[in-house]
């Protein structure tokens, strides 16, 4: 595994927790909204996350052949982004403009306290690969000084 390879590993994984703290985001933002263009209340997001397999022509040709059965994990991709299924909340409030013949009105399913922590360990998950990738940039640079 080569030193630019490395780096686009953590590349990758930083721009999946990107998402997942921007999907984060756009569910608090949504919290409470009753309305959207599809009709019914926002609906919470999850950021679907897997494997990205190394793109290396060899690699590929040698599996197919069936000369190796080695296979490198070439970082991370989001797959998809998902809707959560998950009941929406009912809440007692006859004044509200979507209220039904009832009085309650149908709140989206996001929940403050697992978007807080999504977003918590979307942060972290990112600061560790920003350390990774410097990590990586250090040890190339050590390597050009041993050339001096």
């Amino acid at each position: 595994m080569s030193f630019l390879s490395s780096m686009n590993i953590s590349a990758s994984a930083m721009t999946a927790q990107r998402l997942r703290l921007d999907i984060a985001s756009q569910n608090i933002a949504n919290i409470d909204t009753t309305r959207t263009a599809t009709g019914g209340p926002y609906r919470r997001r999850m950021v679907v996350l897997e494997a990205q397999a190394e793109s290396n022509f060899r690699k590929t040709l040698m599996n197919a052949a069936g000369k190796s059965r080695q296979q490198s994990s070439g970082g991370v991709k989001v797959s998809q982004v998902v809707e959560d299924t998950s009941p929406l909340k009912s809440v007692y409030d006859p004044e509200h403009p979507d209220a039904d013949e009832n009085g309650y009105v149908q709140m989206p399913n996001v929940d403050l306290i697992k978007e807080t922590v999504d977003s918590m360990s979307a942060t972290r998950s990112y600061e560790a690969n920003i350390t990774a990738f410097n990590a990586i940039k250090m040890m190339a640079s050590k390597a050009l000084e041993i050339g001096k």
